[in-house]
């Protein structure tokens, strides 16, 4: 896939805010420091069309960005952030569950996870919150070019086993630096994209 255009379209707090064009969605989720900015920006090949930020929490809007007028990526706030308060923290939850609930565009979800890590509660937590709505998931194992050979299968049993990862639902490891899994992921999203036009 090439991507011609990309804009940042929509920036949503509600429902009533969402793009009405019935065009396929796919949403981005994950610690807020796991590089999520990264691999927006990896995956539409621009620098900074999602802020990277060293603080935490950046996102605080359901974000639509429009690729090649034929799909969204849509960037959520992320999870597991000390420096947002609790309150802050619901309307978050809140936001995200509408749209997760609610949204038939939605295609696929990519759950990012650092691949040098044990997954945490809050990605156990998220996983089986997809899960729950029967939501397809795309566990994306981010920062992979960190992770030496010989720990690679360790890490990625790791994540399986901590998840619990269902059939249908698939693992690929990624890194915005060496490029890694982006061909793999926007063919997975190309196809996704065809079987609903």
């Amino acid at each position: 896939m090439k991507i011609n255009s990309v804009d940042l379209d929509i920036m949503a707090v509600r429902r009533s805010q969402y793009p009405t064009n019935d065009l396929p969605e796919f949403m981005m989720i994950g610690r807020s420091n796991v590089g999520k900015s990264s691999f927006i920006n990896s995956l539409v090949n621009r620098k900074n069309i999602a802020r990277t930020s060293s603080r935490p929490g950046k996102t605080q809007t359901i974000n639509f960005y429009l690729v090649n007028e034929e799909f969204y990526l849509v960037d959520v706030p992320g999870y597991g952030y000390a420096s947002v308060n609790k309150d802050q923290q619901r309307k978050f939850g809140m936001m995200i569950e509408e749209y997760l609930s609610k949204r038939e565009e939605l295609k696929r979800v990519f759950l990012l996870i650092d691949f040098r890590h044990k997954p945490t509660e809050d990605d156990l937590l998220m996983y089986n919150f997809l899960k729950y709505y029967n939501i397809p998931v795309t566990i994306v194992a981010t920062k992979a070019d960190k992770v030496g050979a010989s720990k690679k299968d360790k890490n990625l049993k790791m994540i399986k086993d901590t998840l619990d990862i269902v059939v249908q639902d698939d693992i690929i490891l990624f890194s915005s630096i060496t490029k890694l899994g982006r061909e793999e992921i926007l063919k997975k999203i190309d196809s996704l994209t065809i079987e609903t036009i």
